[in-house]
């Protein structure tokens, strides 16, 4: 009998995740599959894992207004081009939405939905075990691409438990018609916190948004493309032992149009972060207080890696510690566990890898080390 869990299914690579760092890394594995078969190699068996009921991953969960850094042209993922948004600014949530749902139709990739991972387990028989809500799939090589929705990150302020108005982070915020005339703080420094903010600021009596520091916005001819091509840049200095410029120094903040017309007519400007929140409103470190009808914690995500957690991996900043592959540059092998691939989460795994534009060149590099080690694996059973 073998050493695998009795029901589970075995399948070389197991992707978990169909959102945008999904479906890039089933475009390279079903390109991967077709290659193989060509030149008349075993085809590489692959199943790709969404915990969501329809396709668009984390998009369909964003606010209507949320808008895009770059054109729809340099918004792509590997082998379709994003079609063209035909309004004004560029694309919103919902075109990004429709473009994912049909990269899957167009490329035919079986995604099973909803299936949710619970655990992933090291098996006797030197694979990697992934548990769901239904059934289990014992694969050679996964990779793990369930993106940062899942873990909305709330800052620890003084008070928050005792303020009694409303409290969201930007994973619920859907919008700015429930906080017409209210007052409203936004917390946050970066792009989400900015373009919340300006959401809000025609249809509230008060907004107040408080960063950490003043907010440093990009020259308004900066976008997407300028940011992608910053952190590609940064990685080859890197590897070439030269001194690179991240795009944390270009600065944080992406002047899109809606945040640009916000701060030059219509009044946005950061203030302090808050010293603590009350009952009733907020307190500044000078000693002012502000009443507050509600707070809307713009302040970002952290990996959502809890399937993870048997696996028992190092970690730093509350993230595996990854490393590139033989022959590859991208960090999206897991240290200390080699047939665990990360794809998606951010720059730890690949520049600007969290985006639609920059997930790419990681997920290609993935799956060659994903087929890389399903070779190895074939050729040892071959000389046992």
């Amino acid at each position: 009998m073998t050493q695998r869990h009795r029901s589970a299914v075995p399948v070389d690579v197991c992707v978990i995740g169909a959102g945008q760092a999904g479906l890039a890394a089933g475009f390279y594995l079903q390109r991967a599959d077709r290659e193989r078969r060509r030149r008349g190699a075993r085809p590489l068996t692959w199943v790709l894992l969404d915990a969501h009921d329809e396709p668009g991953g984390s998009w369909p969960d964003t606010w209507p207004s949320l808008r895009l850094f770059s054109p729809a042209a340099y918004s792509s993922l590997p082998g379709w081009p994003m079609p063209r948004w035909s309004g004004e600014d560029n694309p919103p949530a919902a075109h990004v939405v429709a473009y994912l749902r049909d990269y899957e139709q167009r490329y035919g990739l079986d995604v099973r939905r909803p299936v949710r991972v619970r655990e992933v387990h090291r098996a006797p028989d030197d694979r990697l075990e992934v548990r769901t809500d239904h059934g289990d799939w014992s694969a050679r090589v996964v990779v793990s691409a369930t993106g940062t929705q899942e873990r909305p990150f709330v800052p620890a302020v003084a008070g928050a438990d005792e303020f009694e108005g409303v409290q969201l982070h930007t994973g619920s915020y859907r919008g700015p018609a429930p906080f017409a005339g209210r007052r409203v703080l936004v917390v946050g420094g970066a792009n989400s916190a900015a373009q919340v903010a300006a959401d809000l600021l025609p249809v509230v009596e008060r907004l107040h948004w408080a960063t950490l520091r003043p907010p440093r916005y990009l020259p308004d001819h900066v976008d997407g493309r300028v940011l992608f091509e910053t952190a590609t840049q940064a990685v080859r200095d890197r590897a070439a032992g030269r001194p690179s410029r991240g795009v944390a120094s270009l600065g944080d903040v992406v002047a899109v149009p809606a945040v640009r017309e916000a701060r030059d007519h219509g009044g946005l400007r950061a203030v302090p972060m808050v010293e603590r929140l009350t009952p009733s409103g907020a307190r500044w470190p000078d000693g002012h207080e502000e009443p507050l009808d509600a707070v809307v914690w713009a302040t970002g995500f952290r990996p959502a890696l809890r399937h993870l957690r048997p696996l028992g991996l190092d970690s730093a900043e509350g993230r595996p510690l990854t490393e590139a592959p033989e022959g590859a540059v991208m960090p999206v092998r897991a240290v200390g566990e080699p047939r665990l691939l990360l794809l998606g989460y951010g720059d730890w795994c690949g520049p600007a890898s969290a985006t639609l534009v920059g997930v790419g060149r990681p997920a290609r590099e993935a799956v060659a080390a994903a087929e890389a080690l399903v070779d190895r694996d074939e050729a040892a059973s071959g000389q046992d």
